[in-house]
């Protein structure tokens, strides 16, 4: 190869937040061996493509990114890492034109194994065993190329085993990172312009189960006493068995952890909570919640449920709705369940129905609909703060900015590129959603 010109790298992420922030950690180190990082859509070098496999459709998808890599250069060398290639390298190794495979695990070693495929000219399959795996595999993120908001990665791996997902099989047991080095990274990414970083992983709310003497609260608590200049500290999720007394206190007493919660429900139904194997009951949800509101009065909860798992009758699914509707969430993500090959979920009898499933999926649409309304218009007339992320077109063309509250109300309002990554303060004008309408009244933080 010649070495005149410059190598070109070309990633593309599947998946979840913790895959976007693995991408970039990948990125780091090609970057640090000279590489130049090109679109996907061009001709590169190299190609890594980041896998997801939380559904069958994620398989699928993560097949179809990796022929196109193929096709765009059939004389690039092609590798796969990510959850996808953890499960299934066989599946993957199968498709004409890949050349390396790594799972989750491994992502330092990928340069040297790009050489030795080089060298060789031999297909390698470095996928190991992740289940054997105790150890937090550092990767440094010291800033990403979307410029507002920075994930940092606390954990990896969880322990749960919920009859509906592949994760564990895909990612391993609980792993924390170290509390040092999650410090050390946090005051590079402040120092690197970022006033909010959002704590990520695979199992957040579990960080510390594995360490001796250290827990969440600590870690919360460490951060905000050693990392100077960080304005906002979001949890990307976290279980309601997560949610100690103890994190409850730091989350009353803290200045810079945020007023929104996102907590996974999944159900809200005892009996179908049991089928899926989650550790908690509504009883235990509901004072968790009632604790939480208490503490925290203007607080946002969000959440996830799955509608339609198998065997749900319809009264199992009012008891989450009403459940829902009776504690004001402030926003869902409602997916249908959909069958994940390899989980107990998907050998269970009385499989729902497409139809019922998506005639349940609407009707709690519809009231998170109602509900994210209800929440928005309290704060109707307030003085918020935002940081601006984006520019946003409304429907009138118009070109507005938007950005999150720290209780993530979405707000658009006219600004500048200036402000983009700032703490500005935004006069709630007219509520909403999915977006609330306001009007920046001056910049409280530069970034």
């Amino acid at each position: 190869m010649n070495n005149e010109l410059p190598k070109t790298v070309s990633l593309y992420t599947l998946g979840c937040k913790v895959n976007h922030y693995e991408t970039e950690a990948i990125w780091q180190l090609f970057e640090a061996d000279g590489y130049e990082r090109v679109d996907f859509e061009h001709q590169s070098d190299v190609y890594v493509i980041n896998t997801c496999t939380v559904t069958n459709t994620g398989d699928k998808k993560s097949r179809q990114v990796i022929r196109r890599a193929i096709r765009q250069n059939p004389d690039a060398v092609i590798c796969v890492t990510g959850c996808y290639a953890q499960t299934s390298p066989a599946e993957i190794m199968a498709i004409p034109g890949v050349d390396i495979v790594v799972g989750t695990q491994d992502r330092t070693k990928m340069l040297g194994l790009i050489e030795e495929y080089r060298k060789e000219r031999k297909p390698i399959n470095a996928v190991r065993n992740i289940m054997k795996n105790r150890v937090y595999e550092e990767l440094d993120v010291p800033a990403f190329t979307d410029r507002t908001r920075a994930s940092l990665k606390i954990q990896e791996g969880c322990n749960n085993f919920c009859t509906f997902c592949i994760i564990p099989w895909a990612r391993g047991l609980m792993r924390s990172r170290d509390p040092q080095e999650v410090v050390k990274q946090a005051q590079q990414l402040v120092d690197a312009g970022y006033l909010e970083i959002v704590l990520t992983g695979i199992h957040t709310g579990g960080y510390g189960e594995d360490l001796k003497d250290y827990n969440l609260a600590q870690l919360l608590r460490d951060l905000e006493a050693n990392v100077k200049g960080l304005k906002r500290l979001r949890i990307s999720s976290i279980e309601a068995s997560q949610l100690s007394d103890e994190v409850i206190d730091v989350l009353r007493e803290s200045k810079i952890v945020v007023n929104h919660l996102h907590i996974p429900i999944q159900s809200g139904s005892d009996t179908v909570l049991k089928r899926m194997r989650r550790k908690y009951t509504m009883d235990f949800f509901s004072d968790r919640i009632t604790r939480l509101t208490e503490a925290l009065p203007n607080l946002a909860v969000t959440s996830d449920v799955i509608v339609g798992f198998p065997g749900e009758t319809e009264e199992e699914f009012m008891e989450t709705y009403n459940f829902i509707r009776d504690h004001k969430f402030s926003e869902l993500h409602v997916f249908p369940y959909s069958k994940r090959t390899g989980t107990p979920a998907a050998r269970m009898p009385d499989q729902i129905d497409e139809e019922i499933k998506n005639e349940r999926v609407h009707r709690l649409i519809a009231l998170n609909d109602q509900l994210a309304k209800e929440y928005a218009s309290r704060f109707e007339g307030e003085v918020v703060e935002v940081i601006p992320e984006e520019k946003f077109k409304d429907n009138d063309g118009q070109d507005l900015y938007v950005g999150y509250t720290d209780n993530y109300l979405k707000v658009v309002f006219e600004g500048n590129e200036a402000m983009i990554g700032d703490i500005v303060a935004v006069k709630l004008t007219k509520s909403g959603y999915p977006y609330n309408e306001g009007q920046v009244l001056r910049t409280i933080e530069q970034h």
